[in-house]
């Protein structure tokens, strides 16, 4: 594998986690449990659709093949999207969704903030703007992991349901492979090892905080992202998402 391949995959690793999750997020508008959630819902997922944006149009730039961030967005499949499999998963509930967002939360900003650090400029520059936008995010997250998992007995329990039921995808997050050594030792990418420390010590501290309990798995958790392995909910968000660039192909704003 060339250091172009590398970082053209890297790039869509990043893109097309804040596109999706940014796709999920966006279906809460209108149907958050109050307006001032359903304002802060919104803003989430415009600020992880226009980290995607960024991200994707510099993955188009480095594959050299001409294709725009629309294009890499509207026109892939599944077997090729590389988003972890914690972005796709269902809302469910608002527990579910805030644990979602809080996992991924986490993860993002602690590697937004190693790749603020990139030899390579444009992703050094991306991730210092982005970790401002996360620092956000994980703080909105956290409080709400913290009133539920504090709250009623009802709340309380769909909030363990709902870290009950994310940890078995939390282990694809730092499921590192060839295209994370080298770009590490190229000074471009991040320390994956590193960054699931930071990310336990934060959230199961989190957990512990607001009550819940740290699940305790004997079975085997889901990985494949990083090789275009997904669960079945991909396919309905993508179905969603592209409707119309594919059907209109030709169509322009």
């Amino acid at each position: 594998m060339t250091k172009q391949e590398a970082l053209f995959e890297y790039c869509l690793r990043l893109g097309d986690t804040a596109l999706i999750l940014g796709q999920r997020i966006s279906e809460w508008c209108g149907h958050a449990p109050m307006l001032e959630e359903d304002i802060a819902m919104s803003n989430i997922a415009l600020d992880q659709i226009g980290q995607a944006r960024i991200i994707l149009t510099y993955a188009g730039q480095v594959e050299g093949k001409g294709r725009s961030e629309d294009e890499l967005a509207y026109h892939r499949d599944a077997k090729f999207y590389r988003n972890i499999l914690l972005a796709e998963q269902p809302n469910g509930d608002f527990a579910k969704t805030i644990t979602r967002q809080y996992f991924v939360s986490v993860f993002n900003f602690h590697l937004y903030t190693q790749l603020a650090k990139s030899k390579d400029e444009t992703i050094a520059a991306f991730a210092a703007k982005s970790v401002k936008e996360v620092a956000y995010h994980v703080r909105h997250s956290h409080d709400w992991v913290q009133r539920l998992g504090g709250g009623t007995e009802e709340s309380k329990s769909r909030m363990q349901d709902a870290i009950d039921d994310l940890w078995f995808f939390v282990d694809d997050m730092f499921d590192g492979d060839e295209v994370d050594d080298l770009l590490l030792q190229e000074g471009i990418g991040a320390d994956i090892k590193a960054i699931k420390s930071l990310w336990e010590n934060m959230v199961i501290e989190s957990i512990k905080k607001a009550g819940l309990n740290v699940p305790q798995m004997n079975n085997s958790l889901r990985l494949g992202s990083r090789k275009g392995k997904h669960t079945e909910h991909l396919g309905y968000i993508l179905a969603e998402m592209q409707f119309l660039p594919r059907a209109y192909p030709d169509a322009t704003w």
